[in-house]
Order: C-alpha cells, then sequence, then structure tokens
C-alpha cells in the first residue's frame, strides 16, 4: 500500500473535495478499531466508551480538552515488543510521551527508559524507574544535564558532537565515573516522511557522518578516552515508518562501521542499536506493521549483515515510543461553533470548532499530520459531510484534522474524538494564547486516575514576575 506521510501541503486546494485516501462512511458513526486503543467502543446510542468509561462521564469529570490514556492498552503495546524483540535490549521513547505513572508502567513490562533532556531523566527518576536501564540522548546536551546523568548513574549517554566528547570526558574524570558511551551516527538513509522528522540524512543536525568520516573520528575519540566506556554505535533514521527497508540500509552502514572499527582496534562493539520510529495508524491510509513483524524482519537483516561481514552480533536495541504511547491515547473536545464556508466551484466544507486546538496538537499546523475523528457523545443519523475540525486559537493553520467526514447534524456541545493523541500532543503542547494546558488521564477497568492535573490560569500567573 503506498503510505501519504506527514508532508503533504499545509494549505488544501481551495476547491478540494476529500483526499483520495479518504472514502465516505457506510455508517459515519462507526470506528477503525486499528485507529483506537483495544479499550475503546462505542455503545448503543453510539456515545465512545473507553474501558468501560462512557466520554460524557470522562468530560464531566475532568471537563475538556482532554487526553485519555488507556492503561491497559499501552502496557500491552510496551509488553509486544519487549516479547516479539527478546533478547533486545528495548527502550521506551519518552519524548513520545511521559509522565511518572507511564515511566513506571513501560519499565513494568519489561522495556528501558530513553531521555534526552534533563527534564526527562527528572521524570525518570521522580519515577523511581532502575536507572541503568535509562539512557540519555540529545544533540546539545547542556553541561549540567550531563552531570545530572552521570550522577544518577544512568546505563549510557549516547554522544552526539566532538564538544560532548570532550565535554563528557572531562566531567567523568571530574566526578570519578565510567560512563558507558554510544556514538549517534548519521548513515544517509533517506526515510520517506516529514523532512522535520527525518534523523539520518546527511544534511541535518544529529550526529556523526559515516559517509563524510566524522562517524569513525569519534568512535576513535571515545575509544582512545581512557575516563570513556565505548559499547557501541547508534543510528536513528526518522519517524512514523512503515517497514523496515530503511532499516536495512541503516544496519548494513552502521555494521560497516563496527567491522572497519574491529578491523582497525581488533576489537569488535558490542552493542548497536537501531533507534525507533516505528509508525502508527493515524487514518485509514496507514498500514503499520506489527512489533513481531519488525523484529523479525530486523533480526534477519542483522543476522544476515553480520554473516556477510564475518562479525558477532551485537547486543541490539531499538527505542519505540509512537508505536507504544500513541494509539493508547485520544483527545477529548467539546465543539463550540459549527460554519458552513462555501468553497469555488460549488463546494463546501465544515468547519467544527473545539475548545482545543494547536496548543494542544500542533503536529497538523506543524508539518501537516493527518488525523482522524468521531462524533462522541451520541449516534447520527445524518448523512456523512466533510469537515475540518479546528481549534480556538488565532492562526488560520490552527487546523486538528484536516479532512474527515462527520454527521452533517454535528452542533455545539457535542463531543468529539480523535485518535492516536497519546504521543506528541501533550509533549509537545504549549500555552499559546495563554491557554492551560489539557489534562492527562488514565482509564482502566472503570476507574479514571488523573495523570496530569489540569493547567489553571493561576499556574500561568505564577509564571508571570512582571
Amino acid at each position: 500500500m503506498t503510505h501519504t506521510h506527514v508532508a503533504g501541503s499545509i494549505h488544501a486546494d481551495a476547491g478540494a473535495r476529500a483526499p483520495g485516501w479518504l472514502g465516505v462512511p457506510d455508517d459515519v458513526n462507526a470506528l477503525l478499531p486499528a485507529l483506537w486503543s483495544a479499550g475503546v467502543g462505542k455503545d448503543v446510542d453510539g456515545v465512545l466508551t473507553a474501558a468501560g468509561l462512557d466520554v460524557a462521564e470522562i468530560a464531566e469529570r475532568v471537563g475538556t480538552p482532554a487526553y485519555v490514556i488507556d492503561e491497559a492498552d499501552l502496557r500491552a503495546r510496551a509488553r509486544a515488543f519487549a516479547e516479539a524483540f527478546e533478547g533486545w535490549n528495548v527502550y521506551y521513547a519518552a519524548k513520545s510521551f511521559l509522565c511518572t505513572a507511564v515511566a513506571r508502567w513501560v519499565t513494568e513490562e519489561g522495556l528501558g527508559l530513553d531521555t534526552c533532556t534533563g527534564g526527562e531523566l527528572a521524570v525518570a527518576q521522580r519515577a523511581g524507574v532502575d536507572l541503568s536501564r535509562v539512557g540519555l540522548h540529545g544533540n546539545n546536551k547542556s553541561v549540567a544535564e550531563l552531570r545530572q546523568g552521570l550522577e544518577a548513574g544512568v546505563g549510557r549517554i549516547i554522544v552526539d558532537s566532538f564538544d560532548e566528547i570532550a565535554r563528557l570526558g572531562h566531567l567523568a574524570g571530574e566526578l570519578g565515573v565510567r560512563p558507558r558511551v554510544m556514538v549517534r551516527v548519521t548513515t544517509g538513509v533517506e526515510a520517506h516522511t516529514h523532512e522535520y522528522i527525518s534523523t539520518a540524512h546527511e544534511d541535518q543536525k544529529f550526529g556523526f557522518s559515516i559517509a563524510g568520516g566524522t562517524a569513525a573520528e569519534a568512535l576513535e575519540l571515545c575509544h582512545l578516552d581512557p575516563r570513556l566506556d565505548l559499547v557501541g554505535v547508534h543510528s536513528h533514521i526518522g519517524s512514523q515508518i512503515f517497514d523496515a527497508e530503511g532499516f536495512e540500509v541503516a544496519a548494513r552502514r552502521t555494521l560497516r562501521l563496527h567491522a572497519d572499527f574491529a578491523a582497525a582496534y581488533g576489537l569488535e562493539l558490542p552493542e548497536l542499536d537501531l533507534g525507533g520510529g516505528f509508525g502508527i495508524a493515524y487514518t485509514s491510509q496507514d498500514t503499520p506493521a506489527t512489533p513481531a513483524a519488525l523484529a523479525a524482519a530486523l533480526n534477519r537483516i542483522v543476522r544476515a549483515e553480520c554473516a556477510a561481514l564475518g562479525i558477532a552480533v551485537p547486543q541490539l536495541s531499538i527505542e519505540p515510543g509512537r508505536s507504544i504511547s500513541g494509539p493508547a491515547g485520544f483527545a477529548l473536545y467539546t465543539v463550540g461553533t459549527v460554519k458552513r464556508v462555501q468553497l469555488d466551484g460549488g463546494a463546501t466544507r465544515l468547519y467544527v470548532a473545539v475548545d482545543g486546538g494547536m496548543s494542544d496538537n500542533i503536529r497538523t499546523a506543524l508539518y501537516a499530520a493527518e488525523y482522524s475523528a468521531t462524533l462522541a457523545s451520541r449516534r447520527s443519523d445524518a448523512p456523512p459531510t466533510l469537515a475540518r475540525v479546528v481549534g480556538k486559537h488565532c492562526e488560520g493553520g490552527d487546523i486538528l484534522v484536516r479532512d474527515e467526514f462527520l454527521p452533517a447534524d454535528i452542533a455545539p456541545g457535542d463531543l468529539v474524538a480523535v485518535p492516536a493523541a497519546g504521543a506528541y500532543s501533550r509533549s509537545m503542547a504549549s500555552n499559546y494564547n495563554h491557554v492551560p494546558r489539557p489534562p492527562v488521564v488514565s482509564v482502566r477497568d472503570g476507574q479514571i486516575s488523573t495523570l496530569v492535573r489540569r493547567e489553571t490560569l493561576d499556574d500561568l500567573m505564577a509564571l508571570d514576575v512582571g
């Protein structure tokens, strides 16, 4: 299947109908199960339910907008990666969504934790997870962040620049510790995704270039520094990737780097991290691979390359994030206004404005990510109409769902739910227009718990010291 990734135009053509991948639904009330967590469904009245709770009750108890996480589903997705990649080290990419509860959930299901700032590391520390199973990433770690990682005893630090190698060596010597270090490399793989989330081509900020020779130089520097324990190579080719093709090229090039290092120094590096970026279904056009399928493909690729190069298979690791947290959550909104707009050529589009927007999900505005939506508070017998779900902010690009068929009678006061909002929604949220960020709640077995409380205007004013 051909995937339309997130590189679409920010502004749709004025006379456009629905995009080719979006078909008119036979039943506008029906859910596409692939987009939702296992605990989500609709009752006989068309009301969306999650883990035994209907969204009307959730909205009444915590308000809208809100992020709703299906705890059992998130745990099951983490467990599925741990089981499929048996023998690998699986690190949950905290950047997709992190709070103390989620840090505990994923580590309880057998995963490590990948952090990329001092703030994410602080959450891991507060959650009480085993810090030897925590990694510290980032292309511009501060001295304070490196010190925090060293003093906490993180299991590995992924270095990203020559400045950082020198900085880390100095700090390690000062503190009398010898951190385990991996070198992040760029493999030159052009992942078929938006340029903002494609991270292995040469012209970007991350890592050391294999083709340019800086990767080999970085490995040498780390190896020769007695204050650092060089353990391997790390690569990451991007995000929202649906197949193993790009990983095959990345594995071939990183393992060649391993082999060249072994030939030069008589030492095979013990570890290789192939990163994450596994895609999820946001709309009907997306067909992500299962953890089992990914594991089978990556194991085959790595073993074949190692055999061809005559080197041992290293300890392997991956870093899924979105593929665990994304489908486990949805965003819940209340409709405020509905407006039908006349387009060129006689077409019309229904604009459905909700009480959130780009402050609680920037991805559509940032790089034209596609999302779906459903009327969540009732069943409708009205015909489907092409709609655009927008927010309340003072921006023309404040769009949550660019194209979706919703019931023609959708009205103020209705609830709308947007699936696959568990990743990169709350973690990228802002206070644009001085809007407080929504809460994150979890649901399980008919119970609701607050993971991250709703911000208030008092929270915002507390930071304003003028």
